[in-house]
């Protein structure tokens, strides 16, 4: 059996708004892709689409992901995921965190449909005065989660990414340490090449495009990783990079949005798939890799999840032309790390 296979998030292929899902399922499957992280984006925009509405109903939805689903096996397309869950722990406002709890019981229904069992929870980025730092509230909030995903049958499992940008938890070591406290079987790690190396190496409002002691502090955060992380804790895994910027990614800057961290910019237009360095990509996301897989031990799905500018584009061309690009990278890195 594979013990590697090769996923893409839904939303790398083009955005909802402007690329039908139907469609970027295909390319998904005809370039090779076989497995799947929904972004509920697409969820949201098929439903309107089935529905003739601009506001889909929680029925709406539902019967939407079990279109999807029907969809996707008739592709062979697995679903390894559905995200983001945005803005839950640590937050300040705890009739927001009433309602973010309401919510996730509607996405357990949606990732039945599906067929997965994993929901995916970005750590929260959103401005500090709204949250709190305290490790005791966030780690409190995200066990009320998984307590709850456990009572469900089959139960739901939550990987928990921290993103370079995130407010409080932005490199994998905190993320970690949330893990660890929350102690649940059902609680994990998603582990992103581009949001680790994208932290501890990579700074694109730098004029270097790297951080003041960008080599030796990865290879050190890379030992930590192997020594410390408990690969049962690791649900899945994202291999992506990003783009070298030509100028230091601040203010005058073409990605830059006032309020939002650079990194947050520098991610959301200029993610690369790995070994693309025609299109500048830069980052040692191959060395995060192996730490992982050869490292760690990890095996199983692999999500080349892309976010850039190029999924804004219009056209037929664009779900086509990420899908190929995508498995161009998959393929590369199977070699080069000589994996299946």
């Amino acid at each position: 059996m594979t013990i590697f296979r090769p996923a893409l998030l839904s939303a790398s292929l083009g955005r909802a708004w402007l690329h039908d899902f139907e469609l970027k399922a295909q390319q998904a499957s005809m370039h090779g892709f076989e497995g799947i992280e929904v972004f509920y984006e697409d969820l949201e925009y098929l439903a309107k689409k089935l529905h003739n509405t601009d506001q889909p109903s929680v029925e709406q939805l539902l019967v939407a992901a079990a279109h999807m689903r029907r969809l996707l096996d008739g592709l062979s397309l697995v679903v390894i995921g559905l995200q983001p869950f945005l803005f839950y722990e640590g937050l300040l406002d705890r009739e927001q965190h009433a309602r973010l709890i309401e919510k996730a019981k509607v996405w357990f229904q949606i990732a039945k449909l599906l067929g997965t069992n994993t929901v995916q929870i970005p750590a929260n980025f959103l401005p500090a005065d709204q949250l709190t730092g305290d490790l005791d509230v966030i780690v409190g909030d995200m066990l009320e989660l998984a307590d709850l995903g456990l009572q469900e049958t089959p139960s739901i499992r939550f990987a928990y990414e921290s993103l370079c940008w995130s407010t409080h938890i932005d490199t994998w070591e905190k993320s970690w340490e949330v893990v660890q406290r929350v102690d649940r079987p059902n609680f994990g790690l998603c582990l992103d090449t581009f949001n680790i190396a994208g932290r501890v190496w990579g700074d694109p409002a730098s004029p270097t495009g790297r951080t003041p002691n960008a080599d030796a502090d990865l290879k050190a955060s890379m030992v930590r990783l192997v020594r410390e992380v408990d690969l049962e804790k690791v649900f899945y895994i994202q291999v992506v990079d990003a783009e070298r910027m030509d100028s230091p990614l601040v203010k005058g800057h073409p990605f830059h949005v006032d309020g939002n961290p650079p990194r947050m910019n520098w991610s959301r237009n200029a993610r690369a798939f790995i070994y693309e360095k025609d299109r500048g990509a830069y980052l040692p996301v191959e060395d995060v890799a192996r730490a992982l897989i050869e490292g760690l031990g990890y095996t199983g799905f692999v999500s080349m999840e892309l976010f850039s500018r190029t999924m804004s584009e219009e056209g037929e061309h664009v779900p086509e032309e990420h899908a190929r690009r995508g498995i161009q990278a998959w393929k590369k890195f199977v070699q080069r790390l000589d994996l299946n």
